[in-house]
């Protein structure tokens, strides 16, 4: 079979669009623009390229696994984010994620513990121009507090309680997703932050790698 090119991948971006992501109810125009604009296949292995918009996680090495496009949208459309937000991402992966946020907001600061993954996202966020997005190596569980507060703050591994700096590094007002639970059972929640106070709000179950560092699991 021949190799899919920039044609073949643009449709099956629009594809994923209109039948994983609104035909599920994502509804975001701003969502749905800034996952049309991302090119996923550049952010899979070179081996899964032709998988890369299948509606589901793909593996990336060092056992993480870039999300499934619904997942990503589900996720930024529950932050509601907003052109003028700094936003801290916990478990940068390939980048995809980032890639996504860049279009929406003004600065991304995405952690990785893996320096071999954070490497190679930073040199794929720069070669495609995303030039908004800062890539950090080191315990994600701990935030980025040098770096706050922040408006936004998105977690893509799940953690067994809330890492206690989150909540710190989280501005006012600010929004948060983060997947709870062990490895068996997990859901997604929402917290906003009102004064010394989080609101949180069940947005379902999903299954995520763990965090690991101090305030996740330990290995």
């Amino acid at each position: 079979m021949a190799a899919l090119d920039a044609t073949d991948f643009t449709a099956l971006r629009h594809r994923m669009i209109e039948a994983d992501l609104r035909g599920r109810g994502i509804s975001d125009p701003r969502v749905l623009m800034a996952m049309a604009e991302v090119p996923r296949e550049e952010f899979v292995p070179e081996a899964l390229r032709d998988e890369a918009y299948d509606d589901r996680a793909l593996p990336i090495g060092f056992h993480q696994t870039i999300s499934q496009p619904f997942t990503v949208a589900f996720m930024l459309e529950a932050l509601g984010l907003r052109s003028g937000d700094q936003v801290l991402e916990i478990g940068t992966g390939s980048g995809y994620a980032a890639a996504v946020m860049s279009q929406l907001v003004t600065t991304v600061h995405t952690v990785e513990r893996i320096p071999e993954l954070a490497q190679s996202a930073q040199r794929r966020l720069q070669r495609l121009g995303y030039r908004n997005v800062h890539v950090h190596v080191g315990d994600g569980s701990l935030g980025l507090a040098e770096y706050g507060p922040f408006d936004v703050i998105v977690v893509t591994a799940a953690a067994e309680v809330l890492p206690p700096e989150f909540a710190k590094q989280l501005a006012d007002g600010g929004r948060m997703v983060l997947p709870l639970g062990d490895s068996y059972s997990q859901s997604l929640y929402r917290f906003t932050k009102d004064g010394e106070r989080l609101v949180s709000e069940d947005l379902g179950g999903f299954m995520f790698v763990p965090l690991i560092g101090r305030h996740g699991r330990v290995r």
